[in-house]
């Protein structure tokens, strides 16, 4: 019992020394914790005493640099403003000084008025003043002459219209004078040298065609009993046969060349062969029409390759060829297309342009005259479109369409297609006409050039080409004789027609 009271005891005393222990070392330890606390919350307000120092530093900085600046800003303004305000006082003033001289303007503006008012009142009555002494003198003018103001006038225009036209033909003359120095002289020698080198002969066709016979016997095979072979001949043929009492001869009449020279060769060939019946003469006619065919391309491409020109269309080749049975006035086609194109060679080797080109319009020029009558418009449209057709180049293209002018001519291969064809068709013995329808042209044109005032007499000579007009040297002087020419030369161009 006393072992467990004495084990009690201890056991109180030592809870009440460790208890007087933990509270001995949780007051030490309070202590130091608040000395500890009280040093950092000492700390604490001298680190915030020193921000605060310093923020109050940094705020009184920055309001002395934005005191600063708000200076200059407002310095400079008020410079600006100062500025403004001089511009405005001087324009006020210029305002001003414009004003009074607006002003003063307006004032001499209103004088300068009045003064031009009665100005015109006084003109006004010189005017009526005039007017009245030209009326009057007008009048005594009248009395004495005898005629009206108004055939004054008409007799006034006349008479400056006669001397304006001879001015302007003093002006023409000179123009034409200067011009001709030296164009005529080298148109002279292109036309010269290309007549000198290029010299061609001409095969004078008509409408009828000769076959001689070696006796006259023949003539009655040809008929035929009952006249069935002649019948033959011009069914398959297409021409006339005329057998008459011409000895040992019968003639071919037609007006297509082509046709004519299938009959011509037929009839040869049946006389030589001497089997002449009607299915033999369809025979022979269809081999010469092939045989013609053939030679007509054969021509072409001669005249081709004598022209130096390659790359032609076979069409075109084929219509060359065809040419040389074709005729104009007399002339023959083929051989005129083959003079035109070596002349527009020569003129074109001349003036230094292309000369294969010039070449080759010149051989196309009358191509047109190829195609059959059943083909509508001119002939130089006709080739115009042809020579389109198969791929020519359009300068070739517009000088067929121009060399008779069915358009302008405008450029200078249409101008040498154009001269070519006159020079090969203005040859003496290159066309022929019939000798009524050559003495009426001439006739016309005798006729046109009397029909101008002033004109005593007129001669139409070399073929109509040419006109000689003599007139009345009191009514036509120097000057007026060339206004003449140029009138009749128009007269003539509205009312006549020229072989083509």
């Amino acid at each position: 019992m006393e072992t467990i009271l004495i084990a009690l005891i201890a056991v109180l005393v030592g809870l009440a020394g460790g208890f007087l222990l933990r509270k001995l070392v949780a007051g030490t330890r309070i202590q130091a914790d608040e000395k500890f606390a009280e040093k950092v919350l000492n700390d604490a307000k001298r680190e915030a005493d020193t921000i605060k120092k310093e923020a109050m530093l940094q705020a009184k900085d920055y309001l002395y640099q934005a005191r600063g600046d708000f200076e200059k800003e407002s310095k400079d303004k008020r410079l600006e403003l100062q500025g403004i305000e001089k511009r405005l006082v001087s324009k006020e003033e210029n305002l001003d000084k414009k004003h009074d001289l607006l002003e003063k303007r307006e004032n001499e503006a209103v004088k300068k008025e009045k003064s031009l008012a009665f100005a015109e009142l006084q003109v006004q009555e010189k005017e009526k003043k005039y007017t009245d002494m030209i009326e009057e003198e007008r009048k005594k003018l009248e009395s004495i002459s005898g005629i009206s103001s108004e055939e004054a006038k008409q007799l006034l225009i006349a008479d400056m219209e006669s001397e304006a036209r001879q001015d302007a033909a003093k002006i023409i003359k000179k123009i034409e004078d200067e011009t001709k120095e030296v164009a005529d002289g080298k148109a002279k020698e292109i036309i010269a040298t290309a007549i000198q080198r290029y010299a061609g002969e001409y095969v004078a066709e008509r409408t009828t065609s000769v076959v001689h016979l070696p006796s006259d016997e023949m003539k009655g095979r040809i008929i035929g009993r009952e006249g069935r072979n002649i019948r033959a001949l011009e069914a398959a043929t297409g021409v006339d046969f005329i057998i008459d009492d011409t000895p040992e001869a019968i003639i071919i009449s037609g007006h297509n060349p082509v046709r004519r020279e299938v009959a011509r060769q037929s009839i040869e060939k049946l006389v030589t062969d001497g089997r002449i019946h009607p299915a033999r003469i369809e025979e022979v006619v269809a081999k010469v029409s092939l045989e013609i065919e053939n030679s007509i391309k054969v021509a072409g491409e001669q005249a081709t390759f004598d022209t130096g020109l390659h790359g032609i269309h076979p069409e075109l080749v084929k219509l060359i060829g065809k040419l040389k049975y074709r005729t104009s006035y007399a002339q023959n086609v083929y051989a005129h297309s083959m003079e035109v194109a070596f002349i527009c060679g020569v003129m074109a080797a001349e003036l230094g342009i292309n000369q294969k080109q010039a070449k080759r319009a010149g051989l196309l020029h009358d191509i047109g005259k190829a195609v059959d009558h059943e083909v509508e418009g001119s002939h130089a449209v006709i080739g115009a479109e042809l020579a389109k057709k198969y791929g020519e180049h359009p300068r070739v293209v517009h000088a067929i369409m121009a060399h008779h002018e069915e358009e302008k001519p405008s450029t200078v291969l249409a101008f040498i297609v154009a001269a070519a064809d006159a020079l090969s068709a203005a040859r003496p013995g290159a066309r022929r006409e019939m000798v009524e329808t050559y003495i009426k042209r001439l006739e016309d044109l005798e006729r046109i050039s009397t029909s101008f005032k002033g004109v005593n007499k007129s001669y139409a000579i070399q073929a109509g080409r040419e006109i000689r007009v003599l007139v009345e040297p009191t009514e036509i002087n120097d000057e007026a004789s060339l206004m003449l020419a140029r009138d009749i030369a128009r007269k003539i161009e509205s009312e006549m027609t020229y072989p083509k």
